[in-house]
């Protein structure tokens, strides 16, 4: 290499994106004009009118007190490791096989996929799906094999796509319960169908469950591995979502199914994880007061989160061009619009005219020829009616300015 040419990096980083945060970069253009901006597009409930519980905050605070910070066991502390298997008990989850504390849910996730899948293997992820897995097996050169939920059916998994995309190179199926971005809660009879494609296949179900306590109608969560103990299956978790300490990074996998088919691959994910030492000590304190402790906010979480929810589906669905299915969990909508340009082209219009930021539905995945965008339906009242109403007076304009153009 001579001097001044430059640096090329690794191909692995080609394809790597993450539409959430990557919008963000042109609001930040925007923001700088003066406008003002209405924030929909990240999933943070501190930034809003949310707060952690004080009794988790207290307990991180008196593990600093206690000078809880060393390295901790590469798997979590015991204090930690405990309650979380205590809470998987308690969602019926059978033949656990191990459990680790990772640095949020995402790092659980990545070293998971690292340990499983080769360069050109793939992996069955949800169409939409959270944009973290294509940006992980993006860097794995795995490839990422797309299944679509059924709109006109909740946005339930569809079991026959899914079976007609699995061959011999396939690892892992991924379910996300409920639902990023579209706010679904995956039925049992489909869950029952997924772990029979699982079985029969020798595949990997990765649960993903961080929004298992935001059923916002007050239905009962069902973890898909508590529905069969012998299934090969890892259930994701943290403290992030449901007990309102996204910045904390803290989350969990647990490993569950018959260890015979198991233990070569717990052993690979075992030495990423001690290869990379260790969660945040002293965070990790926070896990059992979340899981064993005060229960109350999470009341009323769901209530705001319900007050909210209908307001999103009630007026998006009143503005002519959109359509957007009722969302029974976490705090996420995915509504429908009918244009004829994409749907990232929409957006990046919508910011400049209008400061709201919506994130595009091609960042999550969706069927051919539709198109959607994300919104988060955490900010108070005030502000998603503002953000609506803008968003329906945008969409008659960018029709009329657009209308035959691609």
């Amino acid at each position: 290499m001579t001097i001044g040419s430059t640096v090329k990096p690794a191909d692995r980083t080609e394809n790597i994106k993450y539409a959430v945060r990557d919008i963000v970069v042109l609001a930040k253009e925007v923001a700088k004009t003066g406008k003002e901006m209405l924030y929909l597009n990240i999933g943070d409930p501190n930034q809003f009118d949310f707060e952690t519980p004080p009794h988790i905050v207290e307990a991180i605070y008196s593990a600093l007190k206690r000078n809880m910070n060393s390295y901790s066991p590469s798997s979590g502390i015991p204090e930690a490791v405990g309650a979380i298997e205590r809470e998987a008990h308690r969602k019926g989850i059978e033949n656990i096989l191990d459990l680790f504390v990772t640095t949020g849910a995402s790092e659980a996730i990545e070293i998971c996929l690292t340990a499983l899948a080769n360069q050109g293997d793939n992996v069955l992820t949800p169409s939409p799906g959270y944009p973290l897995y294509q940006a992980v097996l993006a860097k794995l050169q795995v490839v990422e094999n797309p299944y679509y939920l059924d709109e006109s059916h909740g946005w339930q998994p569809d079991l026959a796509d899914i079976e007609s995309k699995i061959n011999g190179r396939t690892r892992a199926i991924v379910l996300i319960n409920p639902n990023n971005p579209t706010g679904s809660v995956c039925n049992v009879e489909t869950m029952r169908g997924l772990i029979k494609l699982a079985k029969q296949h020798n595949l990997v179900l990765f649960c993903d469950e961080i929004y298992d306590k935001l059923i916002i109608d007050d239905k009962p969560h069902t973890s898909l591995a508590s529905l069969d103990k012998e299934v090969s299956a890892i259930t994701f978790n943290g403290i992030s979502k449901s007990y309102l300490g996204p910045g904390l990074r803290i989350g969990w996998g647990i490993v569950s199914g018959e260890r015979s088919r198991m233990k070569d691959y717990i052993e690979a994910v075992n030495k990423i994880l001690r290869a990379r030492l260790c969660a945040s000590h002293p965070m990790q304190w926070a896990i059992k007061p979340a899981l064993e402790g005060d229960q109350s906010h999470l009341k009323v979480v769901r209530e705001k989160l319900r007050r909210r929810r209908d307001m999103t589906t009630d007026m998006l669905n009143a503005i002519p061009g959109i359509s957007c299915v009722r969302p029974e969990g976490a705090f996420y909508a995915f509504p429908r619009v009918e244009i004829e340009n994409d749907d990232e082209h929409f957006v990046k219009e919508l910011i400049k005219a209008t400061g709201v930021v919506v994130v595009p539905g091609n960042g999550f995945g969706q069927v051919p020829g539709t198109r959607h965008f994300r919104v988060v339906f955490l900010p108070p009242e005030e502000t998603l009616r503002k953000a609506y109403t803008n968003i329906g007076a945008f969409l008659e304009k960018y029709v009329a300015d657009y209308a035959g153009v691609k």
